[in-house]
């Protein structure tokens, strides 16, 4: 586990014997020492007791591994969805294997700029699973299609693009679509 025992520790100003001696029981400058620096293991015991020595949250004193990003394979307008400019991706609470993100750069249907679309990649026998979603689709030359899944008949894809107006596109045997599974809209 990694801790922010130190940092809190000097960020209130004590040495390792002020929170030694404020532990309940007190305990050596030492054994505080060494979970501070990790050669000791920090049971949910020892990290109770010292975020109550440093009059803290326990939760204050841990701190998360870094998480990886999801890459964003297309950026959204009102025109359509593009390959982005430069290599771009969203940070997500939680990343899993197959997501790929979509940016939106101007207002189109339900989405506004500045929204991440969250997709979750799928195989052809699995296109199923979208029915009624919106999804990604790539085309060929790096472009893709935004749109909302309505049907599949024959190995063809019928989409209805978002927007008002708009006309149904088929699509036959993509490698691969990435169906809408979160909205991250900032308030």
């Amino acid at each position: 586990m990694i801790t922010a025992i130190r940092e809190v520790r000097r960020a209130k100003g004590l040495t390792l014997d002020d929170v030694a001696q404020r532990c309940d029981p007190p305990t050596t400058a030492q054994t505080i020492g060494r979970l501070e620096t990790g050669t000791r293991t920090v049971s949910v015991g020892w990290l109770n007791r010292i975020a109550k020595a440093l009059g803290v949250e326990a939760a204050d004193l841990v701190r998360l591994p870094e998480r990886p990003d999801i890459g964003v394979a297309a950026v959204l307008d009102a025109t359509g969805a593009h390959a982005p400019r430069r290599p771009a991706s969203v940070v997500p609470p939680h990343a899993e294997p197959g997501l790929v993100a979509v940016t939106v750069s101007g207002s189109v249907g339900d989405y506004r700029s500045g929204d991440e679309i969250w997709c979750d990649r799928l195989a052809p026998e699995a296109f199923a699973r979208a029915l009624n979603r919106d999804v990604l689709v790539p085309r060929p030359a790096g472009r893709y299609l935004f749109a909302r899944l309505i049907g599949r008949e024959d190995g063809k894809l019928h989409l209805l693009p978002l927007g008002a107006g708009t006309r149904q596109q088929i699509v036959s045997d993509p490698a691969w679509i990435a169906a809408a599974v979160r909205l991250v809209r900032a308030l």
